[in-house]
């Protein structure tokens, strides 16, 4: 039996039959567009919004009426703000106290209060604290309106008001609501065809040659290693040739993903594109947003073939080489003696099958969460912290500080305490070392004079003779005319003709002896002129002191330092250097080790944790808009209950006995908004939701330096760490579109407050169109199962049936493929009946199938006139809504030859 979907063999003098498409070889690719509508902003309503701005200001006890007094002088009524009442003062005043959310006005006390007073009040109280910084700045006290938190706590501030105003802005001034088309790109291929010309290989009439055919047993087939992650299934790693289409539609996606200089868009659906319109119409193949997701999708699988065939066999990641090299020559020879004859060579190309289908419409709700990667910066930051403490190592002590003098405060001489401090030893100050002396007998000279020089003082190295005292004795030889006279050169001392005597102490180093040897240092020598002397004895003492490198001002105090001074501190801050180097360089290395365990942390994760890491900061920050940035995931009671229970808060373990320990009011706490909060988690898919993120000057101006030096190996996580804003398209689950507005746009407020009639009126159209239009279809991102899925059946009617409770046939121009029992779509959902005011478009079951014209439905809500404009008659199958269909081209590595080809119809 031959397989339907194989193509026929090819047989000598018959046609071939055209290539069926292998259906059950298809790639499906997940795809989305969004519709934003455009619509005049309520004027009431917006009542979460509104709220969470109020709660991101962050007021602080008297800034509201500090507000109203800038804005309105004392004396001056209310109509010169205009905007800014009193009413809402006292209004935003309450979130002034220190009480727990829950104790807060309640969102829907803003649903009345316009856009434009929220904003004159921001814009105020940024004005305000921007002063009180500015009082802080010159040395005052901020005006006494502050907590006394400092200048950093005041800019944190003026940063709050800023971020929240900036938010409110984007929030309001555009229409919130939208309409996501989920739609699924199907790739399947659909044979091979003939591609470019590679050789051809002319031969004369008769001709023979020689044709070299080098065989290489060498085998290079490129691959390329695929992670596709699927957050709500598993990870799966696959590898598939480049020339794969899917694959590089994906890959083409992403590259412009990120070369898109307006926002990247990140979310559980790959591919994603936007459209505009005024209002809700009807999303069928005909439809603007059908349109421009046909461009859309067309575009990206054409430049994902041309970048198949530019990338085949250029990038290579796994290549096998064996054997040697084998070469062989064959002959070709021309048979015919007055024909010439060519050899073609061809390369084949596979064909694909595309097919855009359309299978489900969510209603959509926008928000713009500012810095959304904050939480995930912290890790970065504190790497930035760290490798900002790496550098050279720098000694700032000044040798002045080095002293042995105890300072104020200290037990202790100083010169210790910088000891302990770097962990060195260190010497003492030096001690005064012995005073140079000498006493000793002179020669006898009984016959004329003589000159006596005894060996030299020697004065310590880094001192001076600060004072030289002389003492001698002596006699003179016997006779009157024998006196004895005693000398010292370079003096004025000059004792002459004595019998005998005792002289001294003469302060040789005084003025009176001419200053003698004062400030001598080294080696000095002293020499003494005597005539006719006997028994003669000198003594020669001296005092010392240290060469000064710095006098006092005053004379009469000691030096500020010496030669003996200035080289032990110059050892002591020697040794404390060395031992601060060796403190230093270990801190570095404890630093440089905890940089590289925290660099690890950031870079090696894989990217199926990373995604989540993302998706997880995206619904944070969607929770903090919307309960308010004091929304507490763990109140401080439940934690001071845990503290109380003995649970390790550290490590999150605590839960793990048979008792908890908590008492019922701490639980009470926990659950003081778990009906919001499961209300959130239900009410949108978050697995669809899509996040636009902005540039990083959309952040504070004073924090773009650090993102833009931020660094990741994944291009994704790298966008999301430095994004300035997130505009994040919330996806409403089907069924809760109603719910979900009245949330939004009314908060919580008893009795409830009713939104804009044109904001319900589109949720329930979007709601009914996706009933009426895809039935059955799985809500979110469809997985393939064993089930082959349905073609949708489609046809148009001229005829004008009425509208009857009672079975009514229907001329169609063809029923072919129509099924009894199912379910049918009929007419458009932009028509709309005059009578009501409503969309004339409904559902039926097909009861019969008479003839291959007509259709009998079980009954008609309304009336349907195809006379003029034939109305359409659609039968959605389980894989949606066909939009459009082309084909694409990729390489294969398969060669075609054919002998005397016609070149006038080859590539």
């Amino acid at each position: 039996m031959t397989d339907p979907d194989m193509p026929s063999a090819v047989v000598p003098g018959i046609p071939p039959t055209a290539p069926r498409v292998l259906s059950g070889s298809a790639r499906e690719i997940s795809k989305a567009t969004l519709v934003q509508l455009r619509l005049p902003s309520p004027s009431t309503g917006q009542a979460m919004i509104k709220s969470a701005y109020v709660r991101q200001l962050r007021l602080r006890p008297g800034e509201a009426a500090a507000v109203r007094d800038q804005l309105r002088p004392e004396g001056v009524g209310e109509g010169v703000t205009g905007e800014v009442s009193d009413e809402l003062v006292d209004l935003l005043a309450e979130f002034e106290r220190a009480v727990p959310p829950s104790l807060l006005p309640s969102p829907g006390e803003f649903v009345d209060v316009p856009v434009p007073a929220l904003r004159a009040f921001g814009d105020a109280l940024i004005e305000l604290r921007q002063r009180r910084v500015e009082r802080l700045a010159a040395g005052g006290d901020g005006g006494g309106d502050g907590d006394g938190g400092g200048d950093g706590l005041a800019q944190q501030h003026v940063r709050n008001a800023v971020v929240a105003v900036r938010a409110l802005t984007a929030n309001a001034q555009a229409t919130p609501l939208g309409m996501l088309n989920l739609e699924r790109l199907e790739m399947v291929p659909a044979g091979l065809e003939r591609g470019e010309l590679i050789a051809t290989i002319p031969l004369a009439p008769l001709e023979e040659t020689a044709v070299s055919h080098k065989e290489w047993s060498v085998r290079s087939k490129e691959f390329t290693s695929i992670v596709t992650d699927s957050l709500e299934t598993v990870s799966e790693t696959g590898v598939t040739d480049n020339t794969e289409l899917a694959q590089s539609t994906t890959s083409q996606a992403q590259h412009s993903n990120q070369f898109n200089v307006t926002a990247t868009v990140t979310g559980g659906i790959p591919v994603i594109n936007g459209s505009a319109q005024s209002g809700f119409t009807s999303q069928d193949s005909r439809s603007q947003s059908a349109s421009d997701s046909t461009k859309h999708a067309t575009a990206l699988t054409r430049k994902a073939s041309s970048r198949a065939k530019q990338e085949h066999k250029v990038t290579i990641s796994t290549t096998t080489v064996t054997g040697t090299e084998e070469t062989s020559t064959r002959k070709l020879t021309n048979p015919s003696a007055t024909q010439p004859m060519r050899v073609d060579y061809f390369s084949l190309m596979r064909k694909w099958r595309v097919r855009l289908y359309r299978h489900g419409l969510r209603m959509t709700y926008d928000l713009v969460i500012p810095e959304p990667g904050a939480g995930l910066r912290r890790m970065h930051k504190e790497l930035d912290d760290l490798q900002n403490q790496l550098g050279p190592f720098h000694f700032g002590l000044p040798h002045a500080e080095i002293t042995d003098a105890i300072l104020p405060g200290e037990t202790q001489p100083h010169f210790r305490v910088l000891a302990e401090r770097y962990g060195a030893v260190v010497p003492d100050p030096p001690l005064p070392p012995s005073a140079p002396q000498f006493s000793l007998g002179a020669p006898s000279q009984e016959e004329g004079w003589h000159i006596f020089t005894p060996d030299p003082l020697e004065v310590p190295d880094g001192y001076r003779i600060k004072k030289l005292n002389l003492w001698f004795a002596t006699t003179s030889k016997t006779g009157s005319e024998n006196k004895f006279s005693f000398k010292v050169l370079g003096t004025p001392l000059y004792i002459k003709e004595q019998d005998q005597g005792e002289y001294g102490p003469m302060e040789l180093t005084s003025g009176a002896y001419g200053n003698f040897l004062l400030y001598a240092t080294g080696k000095v020598y002293i020499s003494f002129e005597m005539v006719n002397n006997r028994n003669t004895t000198i003594k020669v003492a001296t005092e010392i002191e240290e060469i000064p490198t710095q006098l006092d001002p005053d004379p009469t105090k000691p030096a500020g330092s010496s030669r003996i001074r200035d080289k032990w501190r110059s050892d002591v801050w020697n040794l404390l250097r060395d031992a601060a180097q060796s403190q230093y360089y270990e801190r570095q290395q404890d630093i440089a080790t905890r940089a590289a365990a925290l660099r690890d942390q950031i870079e090696q994760v894989d990217t199926l944790t990373l995604r989540r890491e993302e998706s997880d900061e995206i619904m944070k920050g969607v929770l903090r808009f919307l309960l308010g940035p004091d929304f507490a995931f763990m109140p401080q009671q439940v934690i001071d209950a845990f503290v109380a229970a003995k649970v390790d808060l550290e490590h999150g373990i605590g839960f793990d006995d048979n008792t908890l320990g908590l008492d019922a009011s701490a639980w009470a706490t926990v659950r003081e908004h778990e009906d919001v909060i499961r209300f959130v988690n239900q009410a949108i898919e978050w697995e669809n939701v899509v996040t636009f993120l902005y540039s990083y000057f959309w952040d504070v101006p004073q924090s773009w330096n650090f993102i833009r030096r931020l660094r990741h190996p994944d291009a994704n996580r790298q966008v999301f760490l430095r994004s300035g804003s997130a505009r994040v398209v919330l996806t409403v689950r089907k069924g809760w579109e109603e719910d979900w507005v009245n949330f939004a746009e009314g908060g919580f407020k008893s009795p409830p407050v009713e939104p804009d009639s044109r904001y319900l009126t589109i949720a329930k159209e979007i709601a009914a169109y996706d009933d009426r239009n895809y039935p059955g279809i799985p809500p979110a991102n469809p997985a393939r199962s064993a089930v082959r899925l349905e073609e949708a059946v489609y046809t148009t009617s001229r005829d004008a049936p009425a509208k009857s409770a009672n079975p009514v046939s229907i001329k169609v121009e063809s029923s072919k493929d129509f099924l009894v029992g199912a379910q049918v779509v009929i007419d458009s959902a932009d028509k709309i009946d005059t009578a009501d005011g409503r969309v004339v478009q409904e559902t039926q079951i097909i009861t019969a199938i008479p003839d291959t014209t007509h259709l009998v439905v079980a009954r008609l809500d309304r009336a349907h006139d195809g006379s003029v404009t034939p109305f359409a008659v659609l039968q959605p199958g389980t894989k949606g809504a066909l939009i459009a269909e082309w084909n694409e081209y990729t390489p294969s590595s398969g060669t075609d030859i054919e002998i005397g080809s016609d070149l006038g119809s080859t590539a």
